[in-house]
Order: C-alpha cells, then sequence, then structure tokens
C-alpha cells in the first residue's frame, strides 16, 4: 500500500513540475512580448503614420519574425522581420541556415533601419491589394500578408491574429494612442508621393503577371521609381525603346511577361481588330513579343491584316 502511494505522490510531483514549468516558460514568454511592445510600439506607429501600415500588424510580426526580439536576427543584425536580402540589396548581410542551409539575411545598424526597411518591402507592387484595405482592419491584413505570399507557414495569418488580439495590439492602430512626448507625434499623418502612386493606380494581374495602366502625366522613369523595378527592367518587360513615350491607358508590366498566354486561350486565338498591333496583342495577353511571332511564324517584316486569327497559346 505504501508502495503504490509513494508512486501516486511521485506521478502527481511529476505532473506538478510540468505544469509550474509551463506556467513559468509562458509568464517569461509574457513578459518578453510586453518589453517588447513597450519598447517598440512607438516604431510601429510612426511607420503606420507614413506608410499606412497598421502598427498592430508590424508589431505582431516583429514578434513572431524574432522572437519577441531575441533572435540571432534580432540581437546581432537588428533584423527584426526575417528579410533576406534579394534583389536590390548592397548592404551587410548575416549567414544563417533557414528554409535552406546558408541564406543570407538583411543586416542593419539600428532597429529603425529595419522596421524601415520591413515598410518598403511591404510597399512592393505583390502587396499593393493590402493598402485597399483599413488600417483598422488588422485581420485582413493578416490574412492578406498569407495569400501575397509573405511567409510559407499555413498558420501564419492565424498567428497574427492570435498575437495582436492577445496583447491588444489594435489599440496601435488609433492615432490617439500616441503620447504627445513620442518621437512620432510630428509625424504627419498624410500620404507619400509613393502611396499616392498607388492608390491612384491600381495594380493588376494578367496571364499571372502584376501590371498597371498608363494615366495622363504619366511616364516610365516616374513609373520605375515609384515601383523599384528599374528603368532598364522596365523597358525589357515591356519590350519598349528608348525616347518612345508611353499611351495613356496602355500597360505597364512590372514582371517579365510569358510565352504564352493563359491555358484558357489555348483553343481561343485572338481576332485582330482595326488599329491594334502585334505588340498590343501581345501586351494584351501578357505575352513577349518574339513568342507571339514564334507560335504564328510570323517572319519579322510580317504585317498582319484586320480580322485575322492570331494565336495567343
Amino acid at each position: 500500500m505504501k508502495h503504490n502511494e509513494t508512486h501516486l505522490w511521485r506521478g502527481l510531483f511529476w505532473i506538478l513540475s510540468i505544469f509550474l514549468s509551463f506556467l513559468t516558460a509562458h509568464a517569461q514568454q509574457n513578459r518578453a512580448y510586453t518589453e517588447y511592445i513597450q519598447k517598440y510600439a512607438s516604431l510601429a506607429i510612426e511607420q503606420m503614420q507614413r506608410h499606412r501600415i497598421p502598427a498592430s500588424i508590424t508589431l505582431a510580426q516583429g514578434l513572431l519574425e524574432s522572437a519577441a526580439g531575441r533572435s540571432t536576427l534580432a540581437t546581432q543584425a537588428h533584423n527584426h522581420f526575417g528579410i533576406k536580402v534579394g534583389m536590390g540589396w548592397n548592404g551587410p548581410y548575416m549567414v544563417k541556415d533557414d528554409d535552406a542551409r546558408g541564406e543570407h539575411f538583411r543586416k542593419y545598424k539600428t532597429d529603425g533601419e529595419s522596421y524601415e526597411d520591413h515598410s518598403l518591402f511591404l510597399l512592393k507592387p505583390r502587396y499593393a491589394r493590402l493598402f485597399h484595405l483599413a488600417a483598422s482592419d488588422y485581420r485582413g491584413w493578416a490574412r492578406g500578408l498569407k495569400v501575397c505570399g509573405y511567409a510559407t507557414n499555413p498558420y501564419y495569418a492565424e498567428s497574427l491574429i492570435r498575437i495582436i488580439e492577445n496583447y491588444q495590439l489594435y489599440q496601435y492602430d488609433d492615432n490617439r494612442c500616441v503620447s504627445q512626448g513620442s518621437s512620432t507625434s510630428n509625424v504627419v499623418a498624410s500620404y507619400t508621393p509613393h502611396e499616392l502612386f498607388f492608390i491612384k493606380h491600381k495594380v493588376q494581374q494578367c496571364n499571372r503577371n502584376y501590371y498597371i495602366t498608363v494615366l495622363l502625366g504619366d511616364n516610365l522613369e516616374q513609373i520605375a521609381k515609384m515601383t523599384g523595378v528599374s528603368l532598364r527592367k522596365l523597358r525589357k518587360y515591356n519590350e519598349l525603346p528608348k525616347k518612345v513615350p508611353l499611351s495613356v491607358g496602355s500597360i505597364v508590366y512590372l514582371e517579365k511577361k510569358r510565352t504564352h498566354a493563359d491555358k484558357a486561350f489555348k483553343h481561343r486565338p485572338h481576332t485582330l481588330q482595326a488599329g491594334q498591333s502585334l505588340y498590343d496583342v501581345a501586351q494584351m495577353y501578357g505575352i513577349r513579343l518574339k513568342s507571339l511571332y514564334k507560335m504564328n511564324h510570323f517572319s519579322a517584316d510580317y504585317q498582319p491584316v484586320v480580322g485575322q486569327l492570331i494565336r495567343v497559346y
């Protein structure tokens, strides 16, 4: 009997130890999260006022990606959002295993640089649809980030929403929560030229490629500056020679076009309309002009006629 009682008490002690360990770990996480929020909330609010990205989303991403500021990337590289080197980064980097071995991550001088670069990262065309959401719609932003491919984790959106709601981060999406002594109190909550550009120019997709439509007053240099796609690449993607002005209503692709149209047009050739050129057809379906010539067996000097059927797949 005594042996059984001893065994029972040992089992209860073991369960109690695990429970206490769990509570301790949970309390430590809560403290780490609270300290991180107190330290970086003003940076997140400042980014919201500059770039219209909800402060709750920025904070939740920072908490999740940096393990509340305790990750190696955050402590050694001031990288709070796990942003990799990618194209266009000429600054220092840190090598770390992630999805693959020895990946390169951006390294910043300050935490503020990391927060600003995170905002600029979300201003890329692939995330443009998010800026049509209200700043208070943190659930829409969280799910939109996942849909746009920010993270591979299938539960990424739910993780952000849970953090925001558990720590009431949505309160920071209200500008009135910024204290008068805060470094953000003098930031003007107005649209920047970059934000105005994407409000006016809706980023759309054709044949799985992003594009914008040219408006009155647009030029390729301005589009390159606002979208972050170099002038050389815009000319290459859209097969535009130098010094050729853009026409209002024309399409400017922000990615390299494909060799054929969407599969839906496999047995649906295009009927050439009056005033249309083969270049117009290529832009309409998101196809490279040389691919359009090749699939139709046209010579370089071929001149199509109105009503002609043009194969696009």
